[in-house]
């Protein structure tokens, strides 16, 4: 789990990358690997690298090379199966001299080029610069664990693990936010890769591998969703045995997670059916001393404490935790947008920042997390909502079955007769397009998308030039109307809010933040292919979310977790920014005049909103679409306080153990490992 960076002459005569530029880049990226730093340089590429050390602490410095030293690398993640395929290289010939997965990566590209990197199961962003072709190849794992942002300015392209390294290596690169990019964050909750939220910037697609080679831009998919199209497809066995399944390909996928470490591994642990299994297996597979983090809120609303506790008292393990308040979160609110570097509608992100800051001061380096289950196995209320709408829609008079959203939200049949109108009203709108691409996400992109009434006229006029719905409804895969109702839903949410949200805002970000590096035992390649084959109502029974995972759970989780109704994962939105104990910044960023500089939000509607939250003290008078437009605005100010108006810091040293310039010293080969040199810039 590293930062990554690195810049590239596409045409003869751009200019070559300097050490300044890199040592730039390297720095910026510090919080990601502060354990170790390398460059590497020639006339066309160079590139840098920020470690932080997991997989062979010895020697497993990057930037790393072949035996010819032709093809260099710097790589973010891990392999996960990297012994096996090691193996099997070196039946082929291969020879290695480190224990590293990232040496892997670089032999299985000299043995199998593009098909490689289908066959990793792991977590992962490369940059590989392969000499002798002169190309670039540069990928990114199936579901975008791990991030990749490039940038192309006079005949060269950056790419870096962060959009700060880009703006601290290229300071003429641009640096302003995107319409269309604010756009896409303020209907999907995120930006849908390539799409990013800073012009001239964009992000490397999930299951994508790029190559830059002869002045020419090749882009290839090497891995996409795909479910069962026709019947006798997918997975065939009956529902126990495709609960055994789902447990024995999870448990290998956290064993591998666990053993494939040099350094101890731990556990998040939420309290809700996710995180217990996976930490219960992770206590399973290390079979003495096991730590696992949680997190707390001291408004009863958000917390789980009860849970947490039976789960740690069913595993046995080291429990901390970080009791949060909405204090402390409008506290390191500011530095979550600086990590996030996007605009964000929740403040779900911030206890997580805190939670990772636990891990790192507890001596840990990774954790595993439930992160993707609601995904592979159908955990939202999107998902049952889907599903009943549609039903309704079949019958659209029908009096009974509306009265389903009353078992998805009880709360709904205690309301007053005029609040449950006006939810069969949201609910029932465009019931009958039940077969249309996006009919069950048209619940959370409407409001979404509904705030963009915020934006000024010249930022809504430019957002509006892009339908950014239409564009990725248009560009779904041609299978993808063969597919069930809740396939569809499960692609949708995978290619929208997984990757940009859930795996970024909520996880690489907040993790990385700390040095600690997550992993997704939900995210194995084996336990995704296995989820996606399942039929639909293996996962999705009735209006029971993730069925067959709670039957491969039941020897393993507490029953009360298992029985317990549906929780999501919140916090404290507006709550955090009101009242005498709210920091300085907030007033000061919601003021007419930072607003209207920030050139985002019309200061007028900004000034109502606000006026209305100090009202209700942040409340329930204060609305879900409320509670996201606060924060909206609250984030892009800082965004474009951190990252648009201020300059970008360049490091002005950098320790480098591994130095290799080619172009000062062309005959130049990897440094000795304990050698360290620090580079001005």
């Amino acid at each position: 789990m590293c930062g990554i960076a690195g810049c590239v002459a596409l045409r003869p005569g751009a200019a070559p990358p300097s050490i300044e530029d890199l040592t730039a880049m390297a720095g910026a990226m510090r919080h990601r690997g502060p354990d170790e730093f390398g460059l590497y340089r020639d006339a066309r590429a160079g590139l840098a690298h920020a470690r932080l050390s997991i997989i062979d602490l010895a020697t497993g410095q990057q930037p790393l090379c072949n035996e010819d030293g032709t093809l260099w690398i710097v790589f973010n993640g891990e392999i996960f199966n990297y012994l096996e395929l090691r193996e099997e290289l070196q039946a082929l010939g291969h020879r290695f001299r480190t224990r590293s997965d990232t040496e892997v990566i670089v032999h299985a590209w000299e043995a199998w080029g593009e098909d490689s990197f289908a066959r990793f199961n792991g977590q992962f962003a490369v940059g590989l610069w392969d000499g002798r072709a002169e190309a670039l190849v540069l990928a990114r794992d199936r579901l975008g664990v791990r991030p990749l942002y490039l940038a192309e300015q006079g005949g060269r392209l950056w790419f870096a693990s962060e959009v700060r390294a880009l703006f601290a290596g290229a300071p003429e690169l641009p640096r302003a936010l995107d319409p269309v990019g604010l756009s896409e964050t303020f209907t999907f909750w995120t930006v849908v890769p390539p799409q990013a939220v800073f012009q001239g910037v964009s992000e490397l697609e999930p299951g994508h591998v790029r190559v830059y080679r002869d002045g020419a831009v090749r882009d290839r998919a090497f891995w996409t969703p795909r479910y069962p199209a026709a019947p006798g497809e997918g997975f065939q066995g009956t529902l126990p045995e495709a609960a055994e399944r789902v447990e024995a390909a999870l448990e290998q996928a956290v064993r591998l997670r666990m053993l494939r470490a040099d350094v101890p591994v731990g556990s998040y642990l939420s309290g809700g059916l996710d995180s217990s299994l996976v930490a219960a297996l992770g206590r399973r597979v290390k079979g003495e001393r096991f730590l696992t983090f949680s997190l707390r809120f001291e408004n009863a609303e958000y917390d789980e404490t009860s849970y947490q506790r039976a789960a740690v008292a069913r595993i046995g393990s080291d429990h901390r935790e970080v009791v949060v308040g909405p204090n402390d979160i409008a506290e390191v609110f500011p530095e979550v947008v600086l990590h996030a570097e996007r605009p964000l509608l929740r403040t779900a992100p911030a206890p997580l920042f805190l939670l990772s800051r636990l891990v790192r001061d507890s001596g840990i380096k990774v954790v595993l997390t439930g992160e993707g289950a609601d995904e592979m196995f159908a955990g939202y209320d999107l998902f049952r909502e889907g599903q009943v709408r549609r039903f309704w829609g079949r019958q659209p008079a029908s009096k009974a079955r509306p009265r389903l959203l009353e078992r998805l939200y009880p709360y709904l049949a205690r309301s007053p007769v005029a609040q449950q109108g006006m939810a069969r009203e949201f609910f029932g709108r465009n019931r009958e397009q039940g077969k249309l691409p996006g009919f069950a996400h048209q619940t959370r992109w409407g409001p979404a998308a509904a705030l963009q009434r915020l934006f000024t006229e010249e930022v809504r006029r430019a957002a509006g030039e892009v339908d950014v719905v239409g564009r990725l409804l248009a560009s779904l895969p041609p299978e993808f109307p063969r597919w069930r109702a809740l396939a569809q839903d499960q692609y949708l949410e995978v290619r929208t809010l997984l990757a940009g949200y859930l795996l970024a805002s909520q996880g690489d970000r907040m993790l990385m933040a700390n040095s600690v590096e997550g992993r997704f035992p939900f995210l194995d390649a084996d336990v995704v292919e296995l989820a996606n084959a399942l039929p639909p109502s293996y996962k999705l029974r009735g209006l029971d979310e993730k069925h067959v995972l709670k039957r491969a759970a039941r020897q393993l989780v507490p029953e009360e977790i298992l029985r317990r109704p549906k929780q999501p994962y919140r916090a404290p939105d507006a709550l955090s920014f009101v009242g005498p104990q709210a920091p300085e910044w907030v007033g000061e960023t919601l003021s007419p005049e930072a607003v209207r500089q920030a050139g985002v939000f019309a200061p007028e509607g900004v000034a109502r909103l606000w006026k209305k939250c100090q009202a209700s003290g942040g409340g329930a008078q204060f609305s879900n679409a409320d509670n996201m437009a606060l924060v909206g605005v609250l984030s892009t100010g800082l965004l474009v306080q951190q990252l648009v108006r201020r300059p970008p810091e360049r490091a002005t040293a950098v320790p480098f153990r591994t130095v290799v310039d080619r172009l000062t010293h062309p005959g130049a080969g990897p440094r000795p490992a304990n050698e360290t040199e620090s580079r001005p810039s």
